[in-house]
């Protein structure tokens, strides 16, 4: 989302001086890691439900995988795990088109997550006579929208308002290009 965000708002406040091809490859290179660190949580929690022999804890995870929400289970793993893993790709890490379409997959595969808990945690608990397929209603589905506007509100607001960029990195960022201009124009003169 930070990455998503941050491309977006590159974009709206004409900030491409400050906001850089690298600073975006070094974002992609955090999605890698902490896509990997997902990765590696899900097969962990898989192995401890397997090893640990309790059968209501291996049901669960198998039922996640398997069961009624396995498509929203693998559009987890995928967008969580697998798509992260195209930044290892220098040309990927470094497209501007490439890296919103991907940190918008994460993003959708972030949500899949919290949907695969709450939703295959509740529709099969130890009861089997109250086994449901969750369907969401319209009121759901309204304070899910709710929650886009209202981030998206008070995030512009935010951008609105208060400095976007903090002022010690356009310092750095100012100087360091004035030093270049200088070095340039001396360069030019001899």
């Amino acid at each position: 989302m930070v990455l998503t965000l941050m491309l977006v708002t590159r974009v709206v406040f004409k900030l491409e001086d400050y906001i850089t091809i690298e600073h975006v490859e070094s974002m992609n290179k955090i999605i890698v890691l902490t896509g990997s660190i997902v990765g590696v949580a899900y097969l962990t929690e898989f192995f401890i439900a397997w090893y640990s022999g309790v059968p209501y804890e291996k049901f669960a995870f198998v039922n996640r995988a398997f069961g009624p929400h396995w498509w929203a289970y693998w559009a987890m793993m995928t967008c969580n795990v697998i798509s992260p893993q195209l930044f290892w790709i220098r040309w990927v890490r470094r497209n501007i088109a490439v890296t919103f379409v991907l940190s918008i997959i994460v993003n959708i595969g972030m949500w899949f997550e919290r949907f695969v808990i709450i939703a295959t945690s509740l529709e099969r608990d130890y009861i089997p006579s109250s086994w449901v397929y969750f369907k969401p209603t319209m009121y759901d589905l309204g304070v899910y929208l709710f929650t886009f506007g209202l981030f998206f509100t008070l995030y512009l607001l935010f951008a609105k308002f208060f400095p976007v960029i903090n002022m010690f990195e356009v310092k750095s960022i100012v100087k360091s290009s004035s030093e270049k201009k200088a070095g340039h124009n001396t360069s030019s003169h001899h």
